[in-house]
Parts: structure tokens; sequence; C-alpha cells
């Protein structure tokens, strides 16, 4: 079996899961460190020509993270497409294990496992109305419909634009400062967010920096996810 992976997480979920299975991921596939396979680009831009002479059986995508033109350039080379949608966290749960059935991993790997069990019967932070933004320059924020977003109901924390009729709207900083909120959640990815660069412009509100790869990603990390959050959202 030979596999690409254009989406992150799902590369470390396969790479731990089925080592040796890929042959090639993005620039931007950091998990596991040790993985060594051709990149080819970006998400948005994936080397069409190198992936396609890495002679693999299959890409996996997501319908999020990478672009319909690109991928449906790559079927039309003749290599099969597995394109997830993960937007809740039970969604991301069904997804994994269809992705890692067609990567012919032979069992269900215990990370999974372990990540289902620790987001059961989770007690709740105390309640927090939060704006989450991912960008800056222009701001965006979670709006509806939102892997993040679910992960933050699920531990006590509504968004204020959960309701918001886009995915990721632009919202001015005016807007922001003026929503309500008591806290803003502030992830190191997309957009890499730091003590230094964005508490400041919502003082004297609360900020608080947490991982988005426990954030935003599917894939092992979701095991000590609601730990790390957490820790990181009291």
């Amino acid at each position: 079996m030979r596999v690409v992976s254009l989406v992150p997480s799902l590369t470390e979920a396969i790479a731990v899961s089925a080592p040796g299975v890929l042959v090639g991921a993005t620039d931007w596939c950091t998990h596991p460190a040790s993985l060594g396979v051709v990149r080819v680009r970006g998400t948005k831009n994936p080397d069409l020509a190198a992936i396609t002479a890495l002679r693999p059986d299959l890409v996996v995508a997501n319908e999020e993270e990478n672009r319909a033109p690109d991928l449906a350039a790559l079927r039309a080379a003749g290599i099969e497409v597995l394109v997830t949608e993960i937007r809740t966290l039970d969604q991301a749960f069904r997804e994994l294990d269809r992705v890692l059935r067609a990567c012919a991993v032979p069992a269900r790997p215990r990370w999974l496992d372990d990540a289902e069990a620790a987001w059961t019967d989770l007690p709740p932070l105390e309640p927090r109305t939060a704006v989450v933004p991912v960008w800056r320059r222009p701001w965006m924020v979670l709006g509806r419909d939102t892997f993040a977003g679910d992960l933050l109901a699920r531990l006590g924390v509504r968004h204020l634009y959960a309701g918001h009729a886009e995915r990721y709207p632009r919202i001015p900083l005016d807007e922001l400062r003026a929503s309500g909120a008591d806290l803003v959640v502030l992830p190191d990815e997309p957009y890499r967010f730091t003590a230094d660069d964005g508490p400041e412009a919502f003082a004297p509100v609360p900020a608080a920096l947490v991982s988005g790869r426990h954030l935003t990603w599917y894939g092992p990390s979701l095991a000590e996810a609601p730990r790390v959050l957490r820790a990181a959202l009291r």
C-alpha cells in the first residue's frame, strides 16, 4: 500500500497506525517528527506532478483543507482520492476509522480507543463565553459547524459566532471587543498567536493561549486533547 496524505492530522494518524504506508505528505505534516517521506508542498498548493510520480494507491484529503480542483486533477490522473469531512468529534472518529481501513490498517489502533475514552463523560469546565480568532489581519473567528467549536462546546466553552452564517467569518476588531465575551481563545495555528501577539488586542478580557494541534487536529492528539485544553482554558 502506498499512500499520500494531504492533511497533517491524518498524516499523523496513518503514520503511527501503519508505519511504512505513507510515501508522501505536505510540508505542514510535522507529526510524527521522525516522518521521512517525500514532501509535496502545501495543503492548498500540492505538487500534483510529484504526487503522481509517487504512484500512490490512495491520496487522503479533507474537504476543508484541500482544494477541489487539485483533487479532481488527481482523480483525472487515475489516482484514488479519499476525501474526509470532519466538523464534529463524532465525525472525526468515524472518518478516522474509515481512513485507517482504507489504508489497510489490520486492526483498530489503541490510540483511537484511548481518544474516544478521553472524550467520554467529560466533566465540563465552568461555563464560559468566548470569541475564538483563527487569523489576524484581517481578524477571522470560528463560526458555525467547526470541529474546534465542537471540542470547545464539549469543554463548556460557548463561542459567540457558532450561529454565524459563515464557518470562518471576518469580524472587525471593534465588534469582537464589544461582543460581551468573557474569554478570548487564541490557538497557535493556523495563525500563531502568542503571549505578545493577540491578547493585547482584547485586554482586559482574559486570553487563553491553546495548542492548535489539540484544538484542530483529528488524530492521536485527541487522546490527550481534553487534558491539555482544560489546563489552558481554566
